[in-house]
């Protein structure tokens, strides 16, 4: 367990550089639970992550020789944000190394922070090799997201402000490298011991999972999961042994409950949250863990930075699932009407067409056919249920494609 001494003086150090974001009651969600729940929302944090306290605690705790010669990095992107900011504040070059794969947003957002940034690997440990192979030749300080001391230390502040302003039974943690919930456990199990502190990782990036049930490092050999933030293959020792010695459990969710969670937050909480800072919620959607009735949990969102393009399909599949959209295709013979009586159907119905696509020239077709495609706005599953019965009694026969 690292000393309390430590996280309240890098609170102290980071104080003036980071927001002390709310942790406001989740009204919704603690219906659905039956528990008291609280959100921690890192996801309004400077540079839309956590990440900031503990790369910013890093760069100031080097010597001025070492920080004069600039650092390096090798980030999916939150990190490296909160990385070039630091550096930003110091005046000191920063280099960041991201995956090719990594969303736009967190790579012009970086660069918009003077940061150089280089795409190398397929994912981050492909990335970390490279970035730790270039601190060599360029003689720069390597920043580690996640297994460095003061960096866990920077992420534990989070745990203080938590503690100032709830006193919870439990506290859902995201968990990739494992450098958040370290420092957010150890802090807690310094002042509240008795607050159980949860894990919980993306099923496509499950290594600190595995490692964790079998008390062992356990690497995975490949990562998958719209959780970029947490998609680490590999498992550090060193954080392992504090997590083993301070965390209770971890838990796993997979892409379809994030992203469900990622959906629920944007709607029901008016918060845009990227997959990894979503997992929490997850857990709690979807039954992942049995908290008793009544009590505070806590629920750390640790991130913002999603990227419009996985957001936009997120959203478009979440309709889908929930009902409120409803896309088929069908034949019409090809004549004036044939259309409109299609709509009248559909009008009569109560469903708003967001989207038409009329085909008459497919090879696909017999002459005279056309095959019409159609997107409806619907109110749920018994909605979509009286649409198929009246194109069904009306002779259509539908092919629904999601």
């Amino acid at each position: 367990m690292i000393d309390l001494e430590r996280f309240k003086a890098a609170r102290a150090r980071v104080k003036n550089i980071v927001v002390k974001t709310e942790l406001s009651f989740a009204p919704r969600l603690s219906e659905l639970s039956g528990c008291n729940v609280f959100l921690k929302k890192e996801n309004l944090q400077k540079t839309g992550a956590y990440k900031l306290r503990g790369a910013f605690n890093r760069i100031a705790e080097l010597s001025d020789t070492k920080r004069d010669l600039g650092v390096i990095s090798a980030s999916a992107g939150n990190h490296a944000q909160g990385v070039a900011y630091s550096a930003k504040h110091f005046g000191i070059r920063s280099v960041i190394v991201m995956p090719e794969a990594t969303p736009l947003l967190k790579v012009v957002s970086t660069k918009s922070l003077g940061a150089e940034v280089i795409l190398a690997g397929e994912n981050y440990d492909e990335a970390y090799k490279y970035a730790k192979e270039l601190a060599k030749t360029e003689e720069l300080e390597y920043i580690h997201p996640f297994a460095d001391d003061d960096v866990i230390i920077g992420q534990g502040t989070i745990a203080l402000e938590m503690i100032e302003e709830e006193s919870l039974d439990y506290v859902l943690v995201p968990v990739g490298g494992g450098g958040l919930i370290s420092g957010i456990s150890s802090a807690y199990k310094n002042i509240s011991p008795n607050t159980k502190i949860i894990g919980v990782v993306a099923e496509g990036a499950s290594a600190m999972h595995h490692s964790f049930k079998n008390k062992k490092v356990c690497n995975s050999k490949s990562v998958k999961t719209i959780a970029d933030g947490i998609a680490v293959r590999d498992v550090n020792e060193k954080n392992l042994n504090l997590i083993l010695e301070c965390v209770d459990d971890i838990i796993m969710v997979d892409d379809e409950e994030i992203a469900n969670a990622v959906l629920f937050l944007l709607e029901k909480q008016k918060l845009v949250v990227e997959g990894a800072g979503a997992v929490g919620v997850a857990a709690i959607l979807h039954d992942k863990i049995q908290i008793p009735k009544g009590k505070n949990v806590g629920i750390v969102l640790s991130g913002g930075n999603i990227d419009a393009t996985m957001l936009s399909l997120i959203i478009e599949k979440g309709l889908i699932k929930s009902y409120r959209k409803m896309q088929f295709k069908t034949i019409l013979i090809d004549k004036p009407g044939s259309l409109q009586s299609l709509t009248n159907i559909l009008c009569k119905a109560g469903a708003n067409i967001i989207k038409v696509d009329y085909n008459r020239i497919s090879t696909t077709l017999d002459y005279g056919d056309a095959i019409i495609s159609m997107a409806l706005e619907t109110k749920g599953l018994d909605h979509q249920n009286e649409i198929r019965d009246k194109l069904a009694q009306a002779g259509y026969k539908i092919d629904e494609f999601y």
